[in-house]
């Protein structure tokens, strides 16, 4: 009963025992810093940042640098590497190279464009005319009423639903971009979401590639960039995930955006904003086509079967038709696929009707493309990069750039492995780690949480992922360092990676404008076993608060 009594005091002397102790001394008290080390600038502002992060008890800097694509960089670059070591040793900051980025590929297809991800396409018709043989469209697969010509009221013909007709959407009948009206949107900024939206169910070919185009004209639209095209299955699963870029206030502009079917027969079309504030719209002239061979890849692992319609004969590249490429692969849809070009004395007969199955490559969001983590001359190009580090850096940890992998799994590569993409992104890691220590045995190697972490992206029905990557967790490395993002999911992560032994790091902040971000981490990686330590994390190069976060993370501010 005594006890009881004193509870309270108790509490209270807890509380303030804690507010007079230090924060716990986490030995990874990093910086982000990304610059292509291309300009003297780009040197003047990591000398910047690292007097700034020294001076404010940080001891590390995650260094993005095109550093996977060594042998690419141009003499300059290197000297410029030198004078960032420098300052770095100088400052006692450790340089941590962030490296190997399988869903943000760019650094590897600089070397080869066609290891991107594969997504099929299975049994498209083209027709021989002549010495070409052209992509035949399928008739039932078109747009209702996209010139948005025929309505009732402000009530569109064709469409499933418009957001709040004579509300929000508007005939207009004064301004259009081809024929006599077009559709408005306007004070969508009342209503609690801000939806402004249209909307068509249209029927596809499962495996088949689609080019949607429509027009648009914005006037004061906020936020800026909020105007989007979505495809969505009736489950909702995103099958284009794309941002347009399209101005808040620009004159009508032309947008091409483009989706394969996956094996979906029936896709929903959304074009307009979701969280509108403010502002107006026009769309016009929605229209949609079925593509052929556009971005079509060459590699062992994505081959192209072209038959006969009638009987199913196999036809040969190199003897029945010539050898296809998209000279302008680029992973859009701002151009057309090649036809195919029949070869004379070949068994392919003017007029037949010809199936073609084959895998193209796709940007998503921004362009962001996924590369093939099956294929093995990604390894031989990460191998060759990681020698170089090594050589001009030789640092002590490593961070794999492993997150968001937004494609995989459907090409002949990885379906020939028999394993689940899990298994895939597994083993892609520990390969990774292996060519690491190839290097340096001794080297320390973190990778970014998201594709390991059930409470994030490793699950199924992933953007465009042929495949699940539930239990990714399981084929890793259990000396990986694992790195949480997902501020929001901070606790049940965090908590995730110790119960399995990982040691973690947090990355925290991300461009807010106070330090609530980092407090929020803080609390949790209190109460983490393992916790290594915390990066203050900015994408958009907002070092304003750098000094408070490290004053934050190391102690001083207390």
């Amino acid at each position: 009963m005594g006890a009881m009594k004193n509870l309270p005091m108790l509490i209270f002397l807890a509380g303030v025992l804690s507010s007079l102790c230090p924060a716990k001394d986490y030995p990874y008290r990093w910086v982000y810093v990304s610059r292509s080390l291309r300009s003297d600038k780009d040197v003047a502002d990591v000398k910047g940042i690292a007097e700034t992060a020294s001076g404010h008890g940080l001891n590390g800097m995650v260094l993005s640098a095109g550093l996977d694509r060594l042998d690419k960089q141009p003499g300059d670059y290197f000297a410029r590497l030198e004078q960032v070591k420098r300052i770095c040793k100088d400052n006692k900051i450790e340089i941590i190279p962030i490296i190997f980025s399988a869903g943000y590929g760019g650094s590897v297809l600089s070397y080869d464009r066609n290891l991107a991800a594969g997504i099929p396409v299975k049994d498209a018709v083209f027709l021989v005319e002549g010495a070409r043989a052209h992509l035949v469209r399928e008739e039932s697969t078109n747009i209702e009423n996209g010139g948005f010509e025929e309505y009732k009221g402000d009530r569109m013909a064709g469409y499933r639903f418009h957001d709040r007709p004579g509300e929000v959407s508007f005939v207009d009948k004064q301004v259009f971009h081809g024929g006599k009206a077009s559709l408005r949107f306007e004070n969508f900024g009342k209503y609690e979401h801000g939806h402004a939206r249209v909307m068509q169910e249209i029927k596809v070919r499962p495996h088949r590639c689609y080019r949607i185009t429509c027009y648009v004209k914005t006037d004061s639209l906020e936020p800026d960039g909020s105007f989007r095209i979505q495809v969505l299955t009736a489950g909702g699963r995103s099958l284009a995930p794309w941002d347009p870029r399209v101005p808040g206030t620009s004159d009508w502009r032309k947008v091409v955006m483009g989706f394969n079917s996956l094996e979906y027969d029936m896709v929903r079309i959304y074009l307009g904003a979701w969280g509108g504030k403010s502002g107006r719209f026009w769309v016009d002239d929605l229209s949609i086509e079925e593509v052929g061979l556009l971005n079509v890849l060459r590699r062992e692992g994505t081959p192209v079967t072209v038959k006969s319609e009638e009987n199913g004969a196999i036809y040969e590249e190199g003897r029945d038709f010539a050898a296809i490429s998209d000279p302008r692969l680029n992973f859009r849809f701002d151009h057309d696929g090649p036809s195919m070009k029949i070869l004379p004395g070949g068994r392919i007969k003017d007029g037949e009707r010809l199936k073609v199955s084959y895998y193209h490559g796709m940007g998503v969001n921004r362009g962001q493309v996924t590369v093939c983590m099956s294929e093995p001359k990604v390894y031989e190009i990460w191998g060759r990069q990681a020698e170089l580090i090594q050589r001009h850096l030789a640092p002590k940890k490593w961070l794999l750039s492993m997150d968001e992998v937004r494609a995989g799994g459907g090409c002949e590569a990885c379906k020939g492995r028999g394993m689940t993409m899990g298994q895939i992104l597994g083993d892609s890691l520990t390969r990774q780690v292996r060519l690491i220590r190839n290097v340096n045995p001794k080297a320390e190697v973190l990778t970014w949480s998201d594709m390991l972490d059930p409470n994030h992206n490793a699950h199924g029905d992933y953007y465009l992922v042929d495949g699940d990557f539930t239990g990714s967790w399981k084929y890793v490395p259990k000396d990986l360092v694992i790195f949480c993002w997902y501020y929001n999911k901070r606790n049940e992560s965090l908590k995730f990676f110790s119960g399995l032994g990982f040691a973690t790091v947090a990355g925290a902040y991300y461009d807010g404008d106070t330090l609530e971000n980092p407090k929020g981490w803080l609390e949790t990686l209190e109460r983490t076993p393992g916790a290594r330590g915390i990066m203050y994390t900015t994408w958009k190069n907002k070092y304003e608060l750098l000094g408070p976060f490290g004053d934050l993370v190391s102690g001083k501010g207390n």
